[in-house]
């Protein structure tokens, strides 16, 4: 729940009526009021005891900390989350996908994992990756698995997550990747043996099973100084990760249980053995709070359907997705290309775009900036009318682009078509079809048509 001003006020000096205006504002309310939205920092009151400081930095505190993870352009950034639903606002920070690397398998294996660390899959203008990769020891060869973590550093600047067992191989596995801010794993079982020896500012990834030997393990990690944690209850199975991470969430965002305050993880490689099982399982990690998803690898397009998804579920439902506006080339567009016209909402490009590729036929698609409306929406708003579209052809210069001046409106908004022949005089405006799954057809029979008036 959002901290109120008036609670702020009680704990500012002579409970919030000194009114010194040393911060700038005129009243210590108007100033519990900006702290209460994170507009002014508390340091600006000078005059705050050490425990109502304190009390202060506990109450203005994130419910779910925000931890960064890796370095340079790879960074992940996780927590930080407000709502327990998208509805009510929106998910702020996109899970990370991390797929897994053991010291059993062979080089080869390695190599063509570590390339996958490279993909990028580009949607509505933003660029998904695979963020993480994790590093697990499976066997008792520690030398093996330093082998491992040094050739993935020479091979990618993905983050790293440390796996094993083994205390020794662990901690001598963290000093050789150091400089790469690791994320380190800790059980209950290596605890002692492990936290000692790492920096304060480490990142740990706390793994224990069950929800009372989570909270516990959270504590001791605490105490040692450690804040930059992800936590991990250990679910097996769906119904698992579906209660463990909703009891966590509700547990930080509406109880402020501090313990649980931290982004989670969910391991997949441990819940299935089968790929394809793990995969759903990762999807449904996605919708359901988990802020680091491990799997054991994955395809290129298992890759874009679980970056797809993940976009989704990620994108502020508060904001129309949208494409960038501009003219678009299908199927090797010439001279001879038709000219098509669209909004620049992404749904509605997407579905016009992908028609116009299974047409097969030499298209250009002018994508006009509606602002993130559909055709019928924008036409309704004055933001794909005659005008706007005529201005557009002119911009773009698109009469140079084509021998024949034909330009193809959707058929939702065939009423503007007298108007466009008005604003275009030298152009064709054709009507094409109301629905995007028409347009193959409407194409080759238009194809056709100008090939029989030749």
């Amino acid at each position: 729940m959002p901290v109120k001003a008036s609670d702020i006020q009680k704990l500012l000096p002579e409970g919030g009526k000194k009114n010194c205006k040393e911060c700038g504002l005129a009243t210590c309310f108007a100033f519990a009021m900006k702290l209460a939205n994170a507009g002014i920092a508390l340091e600006k009151c000078t005059y705050l005891t050490p425990e109502s400081k304190a009390a202060l930095e506990e109450m203005l505190m994130a419910p779910i900390r925000l931890v960064v993870l890796g370095q340079g352009n790879r960074q992940v950034v996780l927590g930080e989350e407000e709502v327990m639903y998208r509805h009510q606002k929106t998910f702020l920070r996109q899970p990370a996908f991390a797929i897994q690397i053991t010291d059993e398998e062979t080089e080869a294996v390695w190599a063509e994992k570590i390339a996958k660390l490279g993909w990028q899959f580009e949607r509505l203008g933003k660029i998904s990756r695979i963020d993480l990769v994790a590093l697990r020891s499976r066997g008792s060869n520690g030398d093996k698995y330093l082998q491992l973590v040094k050739q993935v550093m020479a091979g990618t600047d993905a983050g790293l997550i440390l796996i094993t067992a083994d205390a020794g191989t662990l901690l001598a596995a963290y000093e050789a990747c150091k400089s790469r801010d690791p994320l380190i794993c800790v059980t209950p079982e290596n605890v002692a043996a492990v936290v000692p020896r790492l920096d304060k500012s480490a990142a740990v990834c706390a793994r224990a099973a069950g929800m009372e030997s989570l909270a516990a393990l959270v504590e001791k990690l605490k105490e040692a100084g450690l804040d930059r944690l992800i936590i991990d209850p250990g679910s097996l199975t769906l119904r698992d990760l579906v209660r463990d991470q909703t009891l966590i969430r509700r547990a930080a965002l509406q109880h402020k249980f501090r313990a649980f305050g931290y982004p989670t993880a969910f391991f997949a490689v441990d819940a299935a053995p089968d790929p394809s099982q793990q995969l759903l399982l990762a999807a449904a990690a996605v919708a359901k709070y988990a802020g680091i998803i491990v799997v054991e690898d994955l395809s290129s397009d298992l890759f874009q359907i679980m970056a797809t998804q993940r976009q989704d579920i990620y994108t502020d439902p508060r904001v129309p997705p949208t494409v960038e506006s501009k003219v678009y080339a299908f199927n090797e567009a010439g001279r001879s290309a038709v000219v098509m016209v669209t909004t620049n909402f992404a749904l509605t490009y997407y579905a016009v775009a992908g028609e116009a590729e299974n047409s097969k036929q030499p298209a250009y698609l002018l994508c006009q900036d509606t602002g993130g409306l559909c055709v019928l929406a924008a036409w309704s708003t004055g933001k794909l009318v005659p005008e706007t579209i005529a201005e557009m052809v002119k911009k773009e210069a698109v009469a140079e682009k084509v021998e024949r001046k034909q330009l193809i409106i959707p058929g939702l908004v065939a009423r503007i078509k007298g108007d466009l022949e008005e604003e275009l005089p030298d152009w064709e405006i054709t009507v094409g079809p109301r629905e995007a799954g028409d347009l193959p057809n409407f194409l080759q029979e238009l194809k056709k048509r100008r090939e029989g008036a030749a």
